[in-house]
């Protein structure tokens, strides 16, 4: 499961009705992660079949196999792809083997000591495929353990960042159709020479004076909305959380906001429109039924 138009849709739903989103990005999470394991685990097996012993030596021949996709390599030694930019400054493939391979060393070495110091523990993680069967001892458990968080970690992140890109052309499309906005008084994905991409741009009356606009999905308290604001020179920030010191910073820089979680919140864009002279109309309609008709024609 990825992240389709049908759950931008349900996110784009659920911001405008004032509603969490991340239970969408959540399901697609746990879709994504579960089918991921269940690949992981056959992975095992089939060393079985193949009359393969699975150890540790085994893990890493397999698993860290150079001819391998990067970010594969990466995961399975406990890493990801983002880390080891962070670190080497560099994702170039033979910068991933060397540090996903010196990781796993460590990472191996380390539950050796866990194990020797714990010895009144024990861990067997028994996987069956088929009338196979395979025992995992407590060092190979835990080393499939540590590789099924950081990869349940790695498609959280990938699917939030995934979400905020893909879901503001539609949010914003929805707001301006439903307070009728007329099409030619709001444009997206305009990339002016001397600027950074922004979200949306809305024209006032006369055509003349745009508004530059900037999408955030994010935390309450987020200290990036307003370095985000500063950078891009918006004048309206939409976001589906809003701390009263984001408020007062974006307030005191003279920009327009919506937080869409506020009760009715999605109802401030009218008034935004209203303030800037931009050509709309109040919505008192049934707004699932309005909902529908707008994706109906996307």
């Amino acid at each position: 499961m990825d992240v389709t138009s049908s759950v931008v849709q349900k996110v784009v739903r659920r911001l405008i009705h004032g509603q969490d989103y991340r239970v969408e990005v959540i399901t697609v999470l746990d879709s994504q992660f579960l089918e991921y394991a269940v690949d992981f685990f056959k992975k095992v097996i089939e060393a079985k079949l193949q009359n393969q012993q699975v150890t540790m030596d085994w893990y890493k021949k397999e698993l860290l196999d150079p001819n391998l996709p990067s970010n594969d390599i990466a995961i399975h030694a406990g890493l990801n792809k983002k880390t080891i930019s962070n670190m080497y400054n560099s994702t170039r493939k033979e910068i991933i083997v060397d540090a996903s391979e010196k990781h796993y060393n460590e990472l191996y070495e380390l539950i050796n000591r866990i194990v020797e110091d714990g010895s009144e523990l024990d861990i067997t993680l028994t996987i069956k495929f088929r009338g196979v069967s395979v025992d995992l001892n407590m060092n190979e458990s835990l080393i499939v353990i540590n590789t099924l968080a950081v990869k349940r970690s790695a498609f959280r992140g990938g699917n939030y960042s995934k979400i905020g890109k893909r879901v503001e052309v539609p949010l914003m499309t929805a707001l301006c159709k439903l307070f009728q906005v007329p099409s030619k008084h709001y444009t997206l994905q305009q990339k002016p020479k001397s600027r950074r991409e922004v979200d949306f741009y809305l024209l006032g009356h006369d055509l003349e004076k745009k508004y530059r606009g900037e999408v955030k999905l994010m935390g309450k308290g987020n200290p990036e909305s307003a370095d985000a604001v500063i950078a891009r020179d918006s004048d309206i920030f939409v976001a589906d959380k809003l701390s009263d010191l984001n408020k007062e910073q974006l307030t005191d820089l003279g920009v327009e906001w919506v937080e869409l979680r506020a009760v009715n919140g999605y109802r401030r864009f009218f008034t935004i429109l209203q303030r800037l002279d931009i050509p709309c109309h109040d919505f008192t309609g049934m707004l699932n039924t309005e909902l529908d008709t707008i994706f109906e024609s996307s």
